[in-house]
């Protein structure tokens, strides 16, 4: 099972950006939904995450129809925006459990949990801080353990690596690894794909709204004659594509 979209079509405002977007994520499998500004990433992870309901397709994760209980959808949905969103009058303290409280897990095994993230993320020693005193960094890494710290069964992640330092984003790569290992999806989005190759299991190709490739990261580098090393070159020939397309 994992998330399955069929047929997706979307977008906004009467705009279809998405025209008939079919890929999975199966259930421990981490899946990389790349493509150029504009391609329908952010549509796709819109829809996914239930901001805006799908013109036509479908949505499923683990069976359940986003269109027919959302709820319980998104009860198994764990996400980290592109760009944090905090509360200016809570506690990072009331942040994590509110959170949790939302998924009905605020207990003493899962603050367990959450204590250890803030320490991996060096966040233990600022329980008590406002939002007002963090960094951008701080900010996403606040995100990152509030999303981890739910063990969902799929987990969705919208450029994970901004604002982030070496060390973090090393963290955060091993975090993902570790869902897939549990058995949970990882859907994320990523402009790195030189080191996104090496953990990640499926790259979905999104061109114009429309899926433009599905395999391995050994796949896509063979079909643009790229090397592992060399696979962020894969913008500069999407957009010399683009560029030398019809008019």
């Amino acid at each position: 099972m994992g998330l399955k979209i069929d047929n997706l079509s979307g977008g906004y405002a009467g705009n279809n950006v998405l025209k008939n977007v079919t890929f999975e994520v199966p259930n421990g499998k981490i899946v990389a939904l790349i493509g150029l500004n504009g391609a329908g990433k952010s549509t796709t992870i819109n829809h996914v995450i239930g901001q805006r309901p799908p013109y036509a397709g479908s949505i499923l994760l683990n069976d359940i129809d986003i269109s027919q209980d959302p709820t319980a959808f998104k009860q198994q949905i764990a996400y980290i925006p592109e760009q944090p969103i905090l509360y200016d009058e809570l506690t990072l303290e009331e942040h994590l459990h509110f959170m949790l409280a939302s998924h009905n897990i605020d207990d003493e095994q899962h603050w367990q949990r959450v204590l250890v993230l803030l320490a991996k993320f060096r966040l233990d020693n600022k329980l008590h801080w406002l939002p007002i005193h963090f960094s951008k960094g701080m900010r996403q890494k606040v995100m990152i353990v509030a999303a981890f710290m739910l063990n969902a069964p799929l987990l969705v992640v919208d450029e994970p690596f901004l604002g982030l330092d070496t060390l973090a984003q090393k963290d955060v790569v091993r975090l993902m690894e570790e869902q897939a290992r549990q058995g949970n999806g990882v859907l994320l989005t990523t402009h790195l794909l030189g080191s996104a190759a090496n953990y990640v299991d499926t790259f979905v190709v999104l061109k114009d709204g429309q899926v433009d490739f599905i395999g391995s990261p050994e796949a896509l580098a063979q079909k643009h004659n790229l090397s592992l090393a060399n696979l962020d070159d894969f913008f500069d020939l999407s957009q010399e594509g683009q560029n030398n397309g019809p008019n």
